[in-house]
């Protein structure tokens, strides 16, 4: 008797007892188990990568330059779409939700290292002058109150060879460049150039900023950050720092 397969009313054939052996066969299964696997990866994968590309993508604060707004060993979530993040492989970028504003807290590329990222304080947009008086900043000749300014060494006020970039860009620098002496606390006044943006740490007597390499160009901007996800108190001398100095106040605080 031929063992073909027997077609009911609808026209299907119905399945043989060896392709069911077949069908359940432990190598098929796991294959067939692998390549569902390997199937959700890549689309996780994908997502991922567009999530981090276009949306949002987690940093670390490594460096305390930012306290007490941020603090080493703060991890956020920053936004990308808001400042138009940047095609991969292309140069461009897509359509900005808006532009960088005054006292925004910025993540951008290091002008001196793109590879490096850096999160200061915007606090000079392109057009403004700029100077600062024993610590204070001036903004269009206007003394600014920063009430999330931290001074940790106020009395510590040094000049440094960085500095002397600025004399290119002092207000009056024919008459002002050959007797102008810049420090960390006293410089300018000086104009921010176009499509150029002017960064400071919130803790201004330990950040390394726009004082000490200049200006940032405006398309290495990356994001804004949002909020912090986790935190914690890094100390090496402390096994498992990052699980038992954990600080619970911050998780979720938002950036600002």
């Amino acid at each position: 008797m031929s063992d073909e397969p027997i077609e009911p009313a609808g026209g299907t054939p119905l399945v043989t007892v060896e392709n069911e052996r077949r069908r359940r066969h432990p190598a098929l299964i796991v294959l067939r188990g692998v390549l569902e696997w390997a199937k959700s990866l890549s689309l996780a994968l994908l997502l991922f990568f567009v999530v981090k590309t276009f949306f949002v993508e987690p940093f670390k604060i490594p460096s305390g330059s930012m306290q007490s707004t941020l603090l080493r060993g703060d991890f956020l979530f920053v936004n990308k779409l808001v400042y138009g993040a940047e095609v991969p492989f292309t140069g461009k970028r897509l359509p900005a939700v808006r532009r960088p504003r005054y006292r925004d807290v910025v993540v951008f590329q290091f002008p001196v290292d793109a590879t490096k990222n850096f999160v200061k304080r915007l606090v000079g947009l392109a057009g403004d002058t700029l100077a600062m008086r024993n610590g204070v900043l001036i903004r269009n000749g206007v003394r600014q109150k920063e009430p999330y300014v931290t001074r940790s060494a106020p009395y510590g006020d040094v000049g440094a060879e960085d500095f002397v970039w600025q004399r290119n860009f002092l207000v009056r620098r024919l008459t002002a460049a050959s007797s102008y002496h810049p420090s960390r606390d006293n410089w300018g006044p000086i104009t921010v150039p176009p499509h150029h943006l002017f960064m400071l740490g919130d803790n201004r007597d330990d950040s390394l900023d726009s004082r000490y390499w200049g200006f940032v160009p405006d398309s290495l901007v990356r994001g804004e950050p949002m909020i912090v996800y986790y935190s914690y108190a890094p100390d090496s001398n402390v096994p498992f720092d990052w699980i038992t100095r954990i600080r619970w106040r911050r998780l979720g605080e938002r950036v600002k």
